[in-house]
C-alpha cells in the first residue's frame, strides 16, 4: 500500500475553465489505472473544496480532504513539453504538527511538493520515520513567491537527508546541477515525452519512451506513483520505471 500527499491546485490553462490539479490528482490517475491500494490525503483553501475534491474522489480511491486556508492557483502554458507558469498562489504549509496520521503500514509515500513552503524540513523528517519517501523536485526548486516563475537553487539541503526518491525534471536538474551528487539513493530523471533516467544503486539506467500528442500536465506525478506501485511490489528501479512509463503512455493516448 501507497500513500499521496499534497496540496491540490486550481489550474488555469488558455481558454479553459479552472481545473483541479496538484501532484494528488495526477498522481491518482495513474493509481486508479492500476487498480492500486492506497491512501491519498489533500489541502486547499476550504471555500475551494466543493469544486477541487469531487474530480479528484470520481477516480473512486480513498481520500481524506484537510481543511485549509489557501489554495496553489497556477496559470500554465505550453509549447510541446515545454510549460511555461505563473503562480498567483501559494498552498498551505503542511507543518510537523498537523501531519495527518498515515498509518504505519504505508511503506512509500509520494510528498507531491508544488512549492519550496509546502514541506519543511522537520515535516519531511517526520514522514520518514515511518516511510520511505518519494519527493517531487518542485518542491526544491520554487520559491513560495506569487508571480513569473523562476525556480532556484536555494533550497534547505537538509530536506534531501529524509528522501529516498527524488523525482525532477530535466528542467529542474538543470536549475539543481548533477542529481548524482545530491546523496538520494534513487533519482528519477524525467525528459518528458523523451523518457527518463533512473539513477539508483550507483547505475544510470536509460528508459525510452514513446511521444504521445496529449496535454502532458500531471505526467511526471503519474510517474512517479505508477513508479511507487512498482516498488512497493518489489520491481527493481529499472523495472518499475519501465512499468510507469507505459502507465502514463496509456493514460494520455486516451485524452
Amino acid at each position: 500500500m501507497i500513500a499521496v500527499l499534497g496540496n491540490l491546485s486550481r489550474d488555469l490553462l488558455q481558454g479553459e475553465p479552472p481545473k483541479t490539479g496538484g501532484g494528488p490528482f495526477h498522481a491518482a490517475r495513474a493509481l486508479a489505472r492500476l487498480g492500486a491500494d492506497c491512501q491519498i490525503y489533500v489541502r486547499c483553501a476550504d471555500e475551494d473544496r466543493p469544486v477541487l475534491v469531487p474530480p479528484l474522489e470520481a477516480f473512486g480511491l480513498p481520500v481524506v480532504s484537510i481543511t485549509g486556508r489557501s489554495t496553489a492557483t497556477f496559470a500554465m502554458s505550453y509549447e510541446g513539453d515545454r510549460r511555461t507558469m505563473r503562480v498567483d498562489a501559494i498552498g498551505d504549509v503542511w507543518h510537523a504538527n498537523d501531519l495527518p496520521a498515515i498509518p504505519s503500514g504505508i511503506e512509500w509515500l509520494q510528498v507531491a511538493a508544488l512549492a519550496r513552503s509546502d514541506f519543511p524540513e522537520e515535516s519531511l523528517a517526520g514522514l520518514a520515520r515511518n516511510h520511505r519517501l518519494l519527493y517531487d523536485g518542485q518542491g526544491l526548486v520554487r520559491p513560495a513567491t506569487t508571480g513569473p516563475l523562476e525556480p532556484d537553487d536555494q533550497f534547505d539541503r537538509r530536506l534531501l537527508r529524509h528522501i529516498t526518491v527524488l523525482k525532477l525534471s530535466d528542467e529542474e536538474a538543470g536549475v539543481i546541477g548533477d542529481p548524482e551528487a545530491l546523496g538520494v539513493p534513487e533519482v528519477l530523471l524525467t525528459y518528458g515525452s523523451r523518457g527518463s533516467t533512473i539513477i539508483a544503486n550507483g547505475r544510470a539506467e536509460e528508459i525510452s519512451a514513446d511521444p504521445v500528442a496529449a496535454d502532458p500536465t500531471g505526467a511526471g506525478d503519474m510517474f512517479g506513483a505508477a513508479y511507487l506501485v512498482g516498488r512497493a511490489a518489489g520491481a527493481s528501479p529499472g523495472e518499475a520505471a519501465r512499468r510507469a512509463t507505459e502507465v502514463v503512455h496509456a493514460i494520455l493516448a486516451d485524452l
